[in-house]
């Protein structure tokens, strides 16, 4: 990407207003998508993008500049620009970069690029004659199909240089079901680090089902009742309840400021004891994995909670400093245009040792929420309202009649110490996280738990 010698003299250029601390990050991405809307090809997207980022440290503060330019006119004007905002004397310092080769986590049998648009679009049709035959109750169906590949090198002025190439691979399945002029919709989004391979090894018919299984039963279902009860979340994407009212909190970038609710709480109880939670980004394959985070440490598992006790955060660099810590291997960002910051990887809720059955037949009454739909949370607080895409009610142990628009609502911190039984059935799901570096691929996940009592919010009044 770039050699030796214009890496030294960026680094330098970004150092001469007395920074303590500099850092270049390259980016080399080609992306590809396609949509399909109602079995034609409605879109399709290829690019390049390329630059280059350059941070600098001053104890706790932090400037960051890019350019699309690599030129070493270009990189040591966007060094120095960067540099003009530090006030103080030059340092003089010695760099001495040492490329360091890393081990690549996700191995790709087959560069999606490889692969021509028309065998794309074939794999496309057949998700979406399968969910559009599902029933008759469907309307319309979208199918998307991306991939890309991001070549990243990253060196600094501690003397750390590494290279990292990453591909990932999503589809995503989007149903409508209509009935007596109202609409439902159902979604599967599976995606993962790995080439076209992750396609053709994947049972698309399934997926196109399952969204087009939501739609319909949620078409057919009456409206959820309101109050509080125990609700059962299922496993996979369950876990972006987790992820948006605590994993955030448990983000240095929130930690370091005093602006999370578990701001100098290690040590301590905040979860119920069968709470077991893990950000893990070096899961060889998984859709939030990565050989090394955005600042060139090696991605490693973090316990965040063990039986219910913080153990931990995920730190980046510049709160590493700020809170006194070591790395978590944890920075990420979107994109060159992004100073890096703390972020979650694959963040979930680890197994339990309850059945899913053992947890449905012990529910006396409250609410199966099978699927989780988007919402909002307020990271400062933890506080949250998210929608339930699919839900059941369940009553003696058994789960009856889908309900449509449940809401759950609640404080993360509640929810964790309400969390009275965790499933054995582990599972992933994929999402995009956004926050101040962007937006970034992340699994979100649990097995099957129930909590004991949340505010289920719904038009049918309380029951």
């Amino acid at each position: 990407m770039l050699n030796r010698n214009l890496i030294e003299d960026t680094l330098n250029a970004a150092l001469s207003t007395g920074g303590d601390f500099a850092e270049v990050f390259v980016e080399d991405r080609t992306n590809n998508g396609i949509v399909m809307i109602g079995g034609k090809v409605d879109s399709t997207m290829s690019g390049r993008d390329y630059g280059v980022g350059v941070r600098i440290f001053k104890g706790f503060n932090s400037v960051y500049a890019y350019t699309s330019k690599s030129d070493r006119e270009s990189l040591i004007a966007t060094a120095k620009k960067a540099a003009a905002a530090i006030e103080g004397n030059q340092a003089n310092k010695i760099l001495n970069l040492e490329k360091s080769d890393v081990k690549n986590i996700n191995l790709v049998q087959i560069d999606p690029d490889s692969i021509k648009k028309t065998q794309k679009v074939q794999f496309m049709r057949q998700a979406y004659t399968t969910a559009f035959d599902y029933s008759d109750l469907i309307t319309q169906v979208t199918v998307s199909l991306t991939d890309y590949t991001q070549n990243i090198m990253i060196a600094n002025s501690e003397g750390l240089w590494r290279e990292d190439t990453r591909v990932r691979s999503r589809l995503g399945i989007s149903s409508v079901a209509s009935k007596d002029g109202e609409m439902q919709s159902g979604f599967w989004g599976p995606g993962a680090s790995k080439g076209y391979e992750f396609f053709e090894n994947m049972d698309v018919d399934y997926y196109a089902r399952e969204a087009s299984r939501i739609a319909v039963t949620m078409v057919n279902a009456k409206y959820s009742p309101s109050g509080k009860m125990p609700v059962i979340i299922d496993n996979g994407f369950g876990g972006v309840i987790f992820h948006e009212a605590c994993g955030h909190g448990l983000e240095a970038a929130a930690v370091a400021k005093g602006l999370s609710v578990f701001t100098g709480k290690i040590g301590q109880q905040i979860a119920s004891p069968l709470v077991t939670a893990i950000d893990d980004g070096s899961m060889p394959g998984e859709w939030g994995s990565y050989s090394i985070d955005d600042e060139g440490t090696k991605s490693q598992k973090n316990v965040l909670i063990e039986n219910g006790i913080l153990k931990g955060y995920m730190i980046d660099k510049l709160n590493a400093r700020r809170m006194n810590m070591d790395v978590t291997g944890s920075s990420r960002r979107q994109s060159y245009r992004f100073a890096p910051t703390s972020r979650m990887s694959n963040t979930f809720i680890d197994n339990g040792k309850s059945t899913p059955e053992e947890i449905i037949a012990s529910t006396e009454k409250g609410i199966y929420a099978k699927q989780m739909g988007g919402g909002s949370v307020n990271p400062s607080t933890g506080e949250f309202n998210f929608a339930v895409m699919e839900g059941y009610i369940v009553e003696n142990g058994k789960i009856k009649e889908p309900v449509r628009g449940a809401t759950l609502i609640g404080k993360g911190t509640d929810i964790l110490t309400k969390i009275d039984m965790v499933g054995n059935n582990l599972m992933l799901g994929q999402g995009m996280c956004g926050a101040s570096s962007g937006s970034i691929p992340a699994n979100v996940g649990q097995p099957m738990i129930r909590v004991s009592e949340i505010t289920v919010g719904g038009r049918e009044g309380e029951k």
